[in-house]
């Protein structure tokens, strides 16, 4: 086959060439642009899942269709050692701007500009007790580009709870203006710190309340609703949550022959059954399984030989790129940690007839056959998490957030 044509993107938040499995989230959310349009009330969303589910390609195509309804977009990637402050500024500014020529009062938007730019420059004070954050790093002491001077007494008290409510309240009154909304999308929002957690949460409420069309859209690891259920108890009840999960069968055969059939090509029914097995239906292991089986392939149709000979090298570049890169981040006490989760969860993988990534693992099993304390393993579990390799959706229980990986571990020598 011509690889010049070959039409599957295995590639971190690269759309595929057929969105498949995909049309309850993106109806759900349509109904929310539209309810909001017309003055109900809606919460904002967060979509969790493990890494490969496509939870980034999700989130773009959302804020694809906000833009298309005409609301003001930005778009954030959380990271666990930077303030909300920076990003939020420069998603809300791109928003802004898309509104922008579109009000009737270019001084309403200037005034705006003013808050948000003295929302950017303030820090969070570090308090006589020595609490709260510290002074910004230089590469925080951002100077954002609007040409208005920072107002004064408004979202720059350092408290960021008490600002962030300020500013969205603000911003979600320019969209007022205009008859649209803004939507806020935040990828890797499990890596926010607990003060910009809690903050976005309290943001959301008072939003919520007063049925402001400005929304948040956030995408994380399974374990999202919980870091945002410890920052406010009443998360719970402020989001809509969708749980992003792997295609079914029929998605992902959509996944692989839609894209094929503008080429003119086909699978055979076998070539399809081998493709889910080796892929597990998650969508970013149905693009690389069948990127290198296109690649290998002599002719259509494409048959189940052509997917074992082409197996391996799709297996050898996810060893790589997408299992071995986050393997090396691991330190040599975090590996053996892992190590142990991988021969757990396959035994009670195994036992519950489901595949090894759907096993969380007791942290009290872990223990016992590492034959430590559960105390002493604590670090190594913490570090996981932060580096977000594992994550805990139960308390005293432990998973993998990248699909498959168990397994990987399993093949590599110890």
């Amino acid at each position: 086959m011509d690889p010049v044509r070959n039409p599957y993107a295995p590639g971190a938040g690269q759309r595929p060439p057929e969105l498949a499995g995909r049309g309850r989230e993106l109806d759900v959310f349509d109904v929310v642009l539209e309810r909001i349009a017309r003055g109900r009330p809606e919460r904002s969303l967060m979509l969790t899942g493990l890494r490969g589910v496509g939870k980034t390609v999700l989130l773009n195509t959302l804020r694809s269709e906000a833009i298309n309804h005409l609301w003001g977009t930005g778009k954030i990637e959380a990271r666990p050692d930077q303030s909300l402050r920076r990003p939020v500024a420069a998603a809300l500014h791109m928003a802004v701007r898309e509104l922008a020529p579109r009000h009737r009062a270019p001084d309403r938007i200037d005034a705006f500009l003013g808050v948000l730019k003295a929302f950017a420059q303030r820090s969070t004070p570090t308090t006589s007790a020595g609490r709260g954050r510290a002074a910004p790093k230089l590469r925080d002491r951002w100077q954002p580009g609007i040409d208005v001077p920072a107002s004064s007494g408004r979202a720059d008290s350092g408290d960021i709870e008490i600002d962030l409510v300020e500013l969205l309240t603000d911003a979600a009154a320019v969209a007022t203006d205009v008859g649209t909304g803004i939507a806020i999308f935040i990828d890797e929002m499990q890596d926010l710190g607990a003060e910009d957690v809690s903050a976005l949460c309290a943001a959301c409420h008072e939003l919520s309340q007063l049925g402001a069309p400005l929304i948040v859209v956030g995408a994380g690891l399974p374990h999202l609703p919980a870091v945002l259920s410890a920052a406010k108890s009443y998360s719970e009840r402020l989001y809509r949550y969708q749980r992003i999960d792997r295609l079914d069968r029929i998605a992902a055969d959509q996944a692989l022959c839609a894209p094929a059939e503008r080429e003119q090509v086909e699978y055979e029914q076998k070539a399809l059954d081998l493709l889910y097995e080796c892929s597990g239906g998650y969508p970013y292991f149905v693009q690389a399984y069948g990127k290198a089986t296109w690649d290998h392939a002599p002719r259509s149709p494409i048959t189940a030989a052509d997917v074992r000979v082409a197996a391996p090298e799709a297996e050898a570049e996810l060893a790589v790129g997408f299992f071995g890169s986050r393997f090396e981040r691991a330190t040599p006490a975090e590996r053996e940690y892992m190590r142990a989760m991988a021969t757990l969860a396959h035994v009670d993988g195994e036992d519950a007839g489901r595949d090894d990534m759907d096993a969380a693992v007791p942290t009290a099993e872990i223990a016992r056959a590492l034959a430590r304390k559960p105390a002493s393993l604590s670090p190594a579990r913490d570090a996981l998490i932060k580096k977000g390799l594992i994550y805990s959706g139960e308390r005293g229980t432990v998973a993998f957030t990248v699909p498959h990986f168990g397994r990987y571990l399993r093949t590599q020598p110890a």
